[in-house]
């Protein structure tokens, strides 16, 4: 059965997660990372106005668009009207800033970024929806959708409402399948029933599912020796059918190596492999974390300007591990500069825009507790 992207190879390249050195993108290394995966046979580039504040968007134009003909990729970008537009004019120059920032001439696949609670309300009231379509009529963009971190019924009424959107990007991987908070099946589904191909983002659920805590690891390491744990995510996703592509946020070398290899030759899980990961997700059920992925959102506008993923990095640290002095050691790293857990003054902005539903709030006292 054909759907859009049904012939786009299974391995996006996601650019939120690029190297860094010093605090800004590794061009030079980003560029080995382009040129090995064109030549692994693989297309599909993606990235967003805001990634890296602007950054993401230049380096692909220096890695990426100035490198290769046009035709020989598909790249996609995504708008974000509720990050800072005061009116719609502003919200709509971000689609005319991206254009010129990557250079890219037009985008494969353009996306309303991040709708759901009251980020939605931003793309109405701005009327970006009728906007992407009038530059779709203008040959800057090919293929319009949008990106969602909210619930199935969320899903079901903006794809209601806007039947014009071609697909969805949704956060999907294995262990959020019957995740209340993101609830990858119930999505997956609403999407199938209103006819749209999907672009699976958070494969590996921020890079968690590459680095699995012991009894996860051992689950995975006797089912198969050889095979890594992002490998076992990866296929898990692009298993799943009306998929488009599987973004994969790689930052090095090694990693975009490891997904080369998973890919190239890509098998389906069967049910002897889906069982596998049933065991996994009961053993991750048994084990107490907080769920951040480290997509950053939360960053945007907190007065205090607390490092909320990299505090909750380090009450992990301890959670998981049972560790408290190297939860500490990390900590104090993070908050060096007066930048604490404690120091929040619980304006709620972080919560409005996380995407895996984390009461941040409180975590942030259970963390002052534990670590001030």
């Amino acid at each position: 059965m054909g759907y859009l992207g049904k012939d786009i190879p299974k391995l996006g390249f996601g650019l939120m997660r690029l190297p860094l050195v010093e605090k800004r993108i590794d061009i030079e290394q980003t560029k080995t990372m382009v040129d090995r995966f064109l030549a692994a046979g693989f297309t599909y580039f993606d990235t967003a106005y805001g990634y890296n504040n602007g950054e993401s968007e230049a380096a692909a134009k220096v890695a990426l668009i100035d490198r290769y003909p046009r035709e020989s990729f598909q790249f996609a970008t995504k708008l974000p009207a509720w990050a800072g537009a005061k009116d719609a004019d502003e919200a709509k120059q971000m689609f005319f800033t991206s254009l010129e920032r990557t250079g890219a001439g037009y985008f494969d696949f353009y996306l309303l970024h991040n709708c759901g609670a009251e980020r939605t309300r931003a793309f109405d009231e701005f009327g970006m929806w009728d906007f992407v379509l009038e530059q779709r009529e203008r040959g800057l963009i090919r293929h319009v959708g949008f990106s969602l971190h909210d619930t199935a019924e969320v899903l079901d009424d903006l794809l209601a409402r806007h039947p014009e959107m071609e697909f969805v990007q949704l956060q999907v991987n294995y262990a959020d399948m019957d995740n209340p908070a993101v609830q990858s099946a119930r999505c997956l589904e609403v999407a199938k029933r209103h006819g749209k191909p999907v672009i699976v983002m958070e494969p590996v659920k921020g890079g968690l599912l590459a680095r699995p805590l012991p009894p996860v690891a051992k689950i995975l390491s006797e089912a198969d020796p050889h095979a890594s744990p992002a490998s076992w995510a990866l296929r898990f996703a692009a298993s799943l059918d009306n998929v488009i592509t599987v973004l994969s946020g790689m930052s090095s070398i090694d990693q975009m190596e490891d997904n080369l290899v998973t890919m190239a030759e890509f098998r389906p899980l069967v049910d002897a492999e889906h069982a596998v990961l049933e065991k996994v997700r009961d053993a991750l059920g048994a084990i107490e974390s907080i769920p951040c992925t480290n997509c950053g959102y939360c960053l945007e506008g907190c007065p205090r300007g607390i490092p909320v993923p990299s505090i909750f990095g380090a009450m992990n640290q301890y959670l998981v591990f049972d560790s408290l002095e190297p939860g500490k050691s990390f900590y104090g790293l993070y908050t060096r500069n007066g930048n604490t857990a404690g120091s929040c003054t619980e304006c709620g902005q972080c919560e409005s825009v996380c995407p895996q539903h984390i009461g941040i709030m409180q975590e942030l006292r259970r963390t002052a507790a534990a670590f001030e």
